[in-house]
């Protein structure tokens, strides 16, 4: 059976220690996509939207969520984030946006958590500043496409 760093011995939730582990360089990058009607796409990229710059909001929203992860997800270490960002790409074929959030830090613990709190937070936005244009815009694919540093080394989907 897997061992999970989060239960003791007895299975009670505990938050894992990492004070004796060494500070390395850290980052992690996560995506996910939205997609969305024909309509709705032309109108975010155009900035046609009464609620204002969907991808802008949406963008603060999730480099604000990167900082609050510990907040949200009850076992995460709150760190020091040194870099964040939100980077879009878009499939006008499909009528989706893809969100690719990054955060670095140097610790003793990764942030993979953190990009995937970002990049959630920001599609959540994007439906938030869009649904009443398109109720039936689907989140899919969220997922952590790399992770460097620490012990366990490099991750790359």
């Amino acid at each position: 059976m897997t061992n999970f760093t989060h239960f003791d011995a007895d299975g009670n939730a505990v938050m894992v220690d990492v004070g004796q582990k060494q500070a390395t360089t850290r980052q992690a990058i996560a995506q996910g996509r939205i997609k969305m009607s024909a309509a709705c796409y032309e109108a975010v990229l155009q900035g046609e939207l009464k609620k204002g710059d969907v991808l802008g909001v949406a963008r603060v929203a999730g480099l604000m969520a990167v900082k609050q992860t510990a907040g949200l997800i009850p076992l995460c270490h709150p760190l020091p984030i040194e870099k964040a960002s939100i980077d879009f790409d878009f499939d006008a074929d499909q009528h989706e946006l893809t969100a690719i959030c990054t955060v670095k830090t140097t610790g003793v613990t990764g942030v993979e958590m953190e990009a995937l709190t970002g990049v959630s937070v920001c599609l959540l936005t994007i439906y938030d500043m869009c649904k009443a244009v398109d109720k039936g815009m689907e989140l899919t694919d969220i997922h952590l496409l790399e992770k460097t540093g620490g012990k366990s080394g490099v991750y790359r989907k």
